[in-house]
């Protein structure tokens, strides 16, 4: 059997990611003969959530409730995770390359003692299991062979499309209260706050994201920036220089020590594109750069440039989006 793990949004909901994290774990069972597919999900599971998990082919949803998992702790969903484990003897479980995602299977990997193979792409063969991941931030696929029971590894986000099965699982709901140890929740989210609302919705699963660096010029040089985001229904990411500079809040930056993004398109503005900023971003599907530099290494990567004062170009692009909806 195979076991995913399942993350909500704040609405009850699963994330897009996950929903991605299904299927490809529906053509890992189907390539290995058929094998049930089942989801784990911390705490509730609303009606709407249980329905989205039926139609991407999830048999049970394995509910993991108790005191201990009020709040977000990676041991704590781990050792969750190791109850089901116990009970359904999966040989596979998975879960999208999310920073969640990620940090709880490290932690089951670790109690488990077995690899994990991060940001997989796809697979190829079973035996051996192979799995093509991403590394050096996205610059290059690996070849990696896992072993050990169960198999553990995460799927990079927008690695495979979101399509529901051909025909809807039953989803039926199992409940464990698993015995969490008071060591398993010394690490773990004593309070969230909400960024300041903005227009954008969040930069890991947005479709479109603009970015802005330090061509922007200054705090007051982000107007036009955040029209662009507007028109576009999409979230502002912005360089680490940017947030350094205190020109733009840090939970906007994208890059290794923000937030990896998999957008269809990116328009990265006046950002130069290190090696930081790139291990964010270089899993868009289409860039589309706009920068003063035609050798900056943003622009020599990108899939479409526009050499060019984004001061100039931003505000000559919102006009013609206006214009063309006017009409």
């Amino acid at each position: 059997m195979i076991l995913v793990l399942v993350e909500k949004d704040l609405h009850g909901a699963a994330v897009e990611v996950s929903l991605e994290a299904l299927t490809f774990a529906r053509s890992l069972a189907d390539a290995g003969g058929g094998v049930p597919v089942d989801a784990v999900v911390v705490g509730e599971v609303p009606a709407r959530l249980r329905e989205q998990l039926a139609a991407y082919g999830a048999r049970e949803v394995h509910r993991l409730a108790g005191d201990a998992f009020d709040s977000f702790a990676g041991a704590a969903w781990a050792a969750g995770i190791e109850t089901v484990l116990a009970t359904t003897r999966s040989v596979v479980v998975m879960a999208a390359g999310t920073p969640r995602g990620g940090e709880v299977l490290a932690h089951l990997s670790a109690r488990a003692d077995v690899p994990m193979a991060a940001n997989a792409v796809s697979f190829d063969g079973l035996s051996p299991f192979v799995v093509h991941r991403q590394v050096v931030g996205g610059q290059a696929l690996e070849a990696m062979q896992v072993s050990g029971r169960p198999t553990v590894f995460t799927v990079a986000g927008h690695a495979v499309e979101a399509r529901p099965a051909a025909a809807p699982a039953t989803a039926a709901v199992v409940e464990h209260v698993p015995d969490v140890a008071a060591a398993d929740l010394v690490a773990r989210v004593m309070s969230t706050e909400e960024p300041e609302p903005d227009r954008s919705g969040s930069l890991k699963t947005a479709r479109v994201v603009v970015g802005a660096g330090r061509g922007a010029g200054g705090e007051d040089g982000f107007d036009g920036l955040l029209e662009l985001a507007d028109l576009l229904g999409a979230p502002l990411g912005v360089s680490r220089v940017v947030t350094s500079l205190g020109w733009r809040p840090h939970h906007e930056q994208v890059g290794q020590t923000g937030s990896r993004i998999s957008p269809d398109l990116y328009i990265p503005c006046g950002i130069s594109g290190a090696i930081q900023h790139w291990a964010g971003c270089s899993s868009a599907k289409v860039i589309l750069a706009i920068n003063t530099d035609a050798d900056a290494p943003m622009v020599t990567k990108a899939t479409h440039a526009v050499i060019g004062d984004l001061h100039e170009v931003v505000p000559a692009i919102n006009a013609e989006i206006r214009r063309r909806r006017s009409g």
